[in-house]
């Protein structure tokens, strides 16, 4: 049995942006980890988020639903989510299901906390 872990990371960058590093493998026996983070992320206007991807391994899924879940809760409260580290294999995935037509994707946590000033 291999093991499945993951590590969420939450800090606040510089700019006031909410950066969330995801490490490991975000599959269906993981993925409630990563929502108990989101759910504590203060998302709202003028609060945005980036879950920084460059350390995941594996995303299935599960995964994918929990990151779309975040989506939908930055739009509601009027809050901008940057996915950034988004490997070729996962980026694959999201342009196969549409899901690079929703999402924002930045190279680097640098690169959206600085998209992510007004």
């Amino acid at each position: 049995m291999t093991d499945r872990t993951l590590t969420v990371t939450s800090r606040t960058h510089p700019s006031g942006t909410t950066v969330l590093t995801v490490t490991g493998e975000l599959d269906h026996h993981t993925a409630p980890r990563l929502s108990r983070v989101l759910d504590e992320t203060p998302f709202g206007p003028g609060a945005p988020a980036v879950i920084d991807l460059s350390e995941l391994v594996y995303c299935d899924s599960t995964g994918i639903t929990v990151l779309i879940t975040a989506y939908h809760r930055a739009q509601a409260r009027d809050s901008r989510l940057f996915l950034t580290g988004v490997g070729p294999d996962l980026m694959r995935v999201f342009r196969v299901v549409g899901l690079d037509q929703i999402f924002t994707f930045q190279p680097t946590v640098e690169h959206a906390a600085n998209a992510a000033r007004p």
